[in-house]
């Protein structure tokens, strides 16, 4: 679990692409010191699991399934990537719950300056979009984030200048995919309102007749 408030940026040092996945090296100022084998750390918001370290730099084994739903399957060499180390029981929450399992790649189409910080804007996929509500949470490539503005597909997000310089979401050009993860909350709520089975999907009408509205 994390809290998409984001450590620091690390590197993409080094990608062996193989028939079952990659193994990623990413170079880093994280307290590595501080960091086990077998742990999880978020890498622009997909959580992996470190597999060797050294004092600046950790590999990481990636997927199929994850290179396949996120940014990941084709970064390069050398790209800037937003790393949070798991959270632990007592830390202050200071984001919002963050699985580290993305939902889906949306895609930055605007930004621009807003009194001392940024106003920038994604699409995302039809998909999600019921578990995303204005003034709600959203994650981005790792970091929290609020929804200032929601408009069909279109998300936009308020930066404060600390966000725009510890993250890569200003500097990153226009059409830059993301990772996207939807609020956890939110996709419990969708799934309980959606689900079928017996007594169907629940509704104002279900509600009406079981007497509750």
């Amino acid at each position: 679990m994390f809290t998409g408030l984001i450590e620091d940026i690390g590197v993409l040092a080094a990608i062996d692409r193989h028939a079952k996945g990659a193994k990623m090296s990413i170079e880093t100022n994280l307290a590595l010191h501080e960091v086990k084998i077998g742990d999880s750390i978020a890498v622009d918001g997909a959580c992996l699991t470190v597999v060797t370290k050294t004092d600046s730099n950790f590999s990481v084994d990636v997927s199929l399934e994850t290179l396949k739903l996120t940014t990941l399957g084709k970064a390069k060499t050398g790209t800037r990537v937003h790393l949070e180390r798991a959270l632990c029981l007592g830390d202050r929450l200071g984001g919002h719950l963050v699985q580290g399992h993305v939902d889906g790649v949306g895609e930055k189409v605007a930004s621009e300056t807003v009194g001392e910080g940024w106003m920038v804007s994604w699409t995302i996929p039809e998909k999600l979009l019921d578990s995303v509500v204005h003034k709600g949470s959203i994650t981005i490539d790792g970091v929290s984030l609020t929804v200032a503005q929601l408009k069909g597909n279109r998300i936009s997000v308020a930066l404060v200048p600390h966000t725009g310089k510890m993250t890569t979401l200003v500097d990153a050009p226009i059409g830059t995919s993301v990772n996207i993860e939807t609020d956890l909350i939110g996709k419990y709520v969708h799934r309980i309102l959606t689900r079928r089975g017996e007594g169907g999907a629940l509704t104002l009408d279900s509600l009406k007749k079981a007497g509750f509205a």
